[in-house]
């Protein structure tokens, strides 16, 4: 890395900061390519005049040229965050914005916001939930439908791994003995999966993304996450299968210690929209992910003390995503109130790989089904024999199509017929893949107190539909049931240990 001076234009944006009551004799924030000032209700982002394996900011006009480009891209995803490009200017009295002299440098004038609402400030102080996630997924979900569709596939990706190799190479990370091991198994891993990732190409899968889809740029405005400075110096870089753009916030979300998190936000995207064919790819994509925070981390080393801890640390990352492991399916079932989904969401990121099993809920799949969201209650004949088969098939379906891809699946539904529950162990039999049954029970008063209290919720049980599951499960001879019964008043850990661990 190289780095021109640039002093002349820092000392006029501290100038700036200072008269807005915000100059404080240093820059405001750094990162590995950018330089933030904030100034009163403004923000200027000036690009660092650096040369990298993956970009070149060493002249003005390059990095002028940058601006206008992060300009037009955020503007798409955050119109009310971006404001304007300004040219710094040298005249006759000294730099000033947007002036007819000579071109000193360009910075992107952005609308200061409370940065607690960044996604990884409040993953850091624990503030995220289950419905941020839910919001999240939906946000990237519609950011990758409008997204141009473009050439790509595996010949792509090795290019990105090969610059990503460049970089770590160039970083005390080399030094690491099991650098070559890490590189070589995701190269490895790369071509193995060439005919999926050409396959999606084929498909519209790859995308002109966000890019660089990391916590700490995505914030929280009014209510909807944000994702804002996305990856606009290179249209390669940032022109990826929407899988791989994806893997960035799960990835940063089981790194920050937040695993049902991470694992809620790959089940909520794939329920809006179906990947299922592309989950063998995940932790490649995720390595990947977790070894560009590596080798950032580390060119940071000399400007951030703790940047050589924080780059181990996402190199170990990068080696625990691709470790290898089988696929099994995982059926829990049991009547109304019993925790079924409330089980299968502990469960899921106890299994392998990181982020964890894809849940299938026959409550999400039958909203789906209608073209609702999750919480908006159905008619009753929704919930005939006919719709219900329907949504029971579907799942076995998607259950059969995450197994093809190698990837682990917890299907979530009452499964009181004895024909379903065989149907379902046939996905897996069929495949040769191990079958794990589990029947959640509890008293009835403990039933009926659950299905009372729910709020927003996915299923549209009530008491009535409780009372009617128990009476058919009753007449068909629960001694019948060869799943393994678990005691559902148990705390939902508790049971998703027992079942993780059988």
């Amino acid at each position: 890395m190289i780095e021109a001076s640039q002093s002349v234009a820092i000392a006029f944006l501290m100038r700036v900061c200072a008269e807005a009551g915000d100059g404080d004799g240093a820059p405001s924030a750094l990162t590995h390519i950018s330089r933030v000032f904030f100034a009163g209700e403004r923000v200027f982002k000036l690009k660092r005049a650096v040369i990298k394996p993956y970009l070149d900011f060493s002249t003005a006009e390059l990095r002028c040229n940058a601006c206008a480009r992060e300009l037009q891209l955020n503007r798409a995803t955050a119109p009310e965050l971006y404001i304007a490009v300004r040219r710094i200017t040298r005249q006759a009295d000294g730099l000033a914005f947007d002036g007819p002299g000579e071109l000193v440098d360009c910075v992107v004038e952005m609308q200061r916001f409370d940065e607690d609402c960044l996604l990884d400030h409040m993953a850091e102080r624990g503030a995220l939930t289950l419905a941020h996630m839910d919001a999240l997924a939906q946000s990237i979900s519609a950011m990758h439908a409008k997204a141009e569709a473009h050439a790509g596939g595996a010949q792509a990706l090795a290019r990105v791994l090969g610059m990503n190799e460049t970089a770590v190479q160039q970083s005390f990370l080399s030094n690491d003995p099991d650098c070559d091991i890490l590189l070589r198994s995701m190269k490895d891993l790369c071509a193995h999966n060439a005919p999926c990732l050409d396959a999606r190409a084929n498909a519209g899968k790859v995308r002109r993304c966000h890019g660089d889809l990391t916590l700490r740029n995505i914030v929280m405005l009014s209510g909807v996450p944000t994702p804002f400075d996305c990856l606009e110096f290179d249209e390669d870089l940032a022109t990826i299968d929407v899988l791989y753009d994806l893997s960035f916030p799960i990835m940063d979300l089981w790194r920050a210690g937040l695993p049902a998190l991470s694992n809620a936000l790959l089940n909520r995207y794939l329920d809006r929209r179906d990947e299922s064919e592309g989950l063998s790819l995940i932790p490649l994509f995720i390595a990947m992910r977790a070894l560009i925070r590596a080798h950032v981390a580390a060119s940071m080393a000399d400007d951030k003390p703790k940047s050589k801890e924080e780059a181990r640390s996402y190199f170990q990352l990068a080696q625990r995503a691709i470790e290898p492991c089988a696929p099994a399916l995982y059926a829990i079932g049991g009547l109304s109130g019993s925790g079924k989904s409330t089980c299968a969401a502990a469960l899921a990121p106890l299994i392998r790989p990181m982020p964890g099993a894809r849940i299938l809920s026959s409550d999400r799949i039958r909203k789906a089904l209608f073209g609702l969201p999750a919480t908006m209650r159905l008619p009753h004949d929704a919930y005939s024999s006919d719709i219900s088969a329907r949504v029971y098939a579907l799942m076995r379906g998607y259950a059969g199509a995450c197994l093809d891809a190698g990837w682990p699946v917890i299907v979530d539904a009452v499964f009181d017929r004895r024909e379903d529950r065989a149907a379902i162990q046939a996905v897996a039999d069929e495949r040769g893949l191990r079958f794990s049954g589990f029947w959640l029970q509890a008293p009835m008063d403990i039933l009926q107190e659950r299905v009372a209290a729910r709020v927003n919720d996915p299923s549209d049980a009530d008491l009535a539909v409780l009372a009617a599951q128990a009476e058919k499960l009753r007449q068909a001879a629960p001694a019948q049931l060869q799943w393994r019964k678990l005691d559902a008043s148990q705390p939902a850990p508790e049971i998703a240990r027992q079942i993780a661990n059988s």
